[in-house]
């Protein structure tokens, strides 16, 4: 029975796309994964992919697969490079991690923006935008 599946609530972890600049002072994108927990996790793997609205024959991107590994506690990780391109379209990111042997499960998703619209994010000390 669905009552009796015990479903954890992932709490401290975050996805986020942000800008940095490069030596060459270019700016470049990429996608990173925060854990704010006191305790690691490992087996992390994220499946993202992009589009543009729920209707049928709208556009998309593909289905990039990615297996982190182990994130430390209080860390960060840089997950995937990401064009801004793509900005315009809403990217689902979801995650899946073991804490102990407990599986975590969450869809991230960040709604399309505009570079204006970037705001602080504190733990990379860089401007973007966090999923929801």
């Amino acid at each position: 029975m669905k009552k009796d599946i015990h479903i954890p609530e992932v709490t401290g972890v975050k996805i986020c796309i942000a800008k940095s600049t490069n030596p060459l002072g270019e700016s470049e994108w990429h996608v990173y994964m925060v854990n704010r927990n006191l305790i690691e996790l490992t087996n992390v793997m994220i499946v993202s992919k992009g589009y543009e609205s729920l209707e049928k024959d709208a556009r998309k991107t593909s289905t990039l697969r990615h297996l982190v590994g182990t994130i430390e506690q209080q860390s960060v990780a840089k997950v995937e490079p990401i064009s801004p391109e793509v900005f315009s379209f809403y990217n689902e990111f979801w995650v899946s991690y073991y804490i102990v042997n407990e599986m975590f499960d969450k869809k991230f998703v960040i709604a399309p923006f505009q570079e204006f619209e970037l705001e602080e994010i504190e733990e990379l000390e860089l401007l973007g935008k966090t999923a929801t």
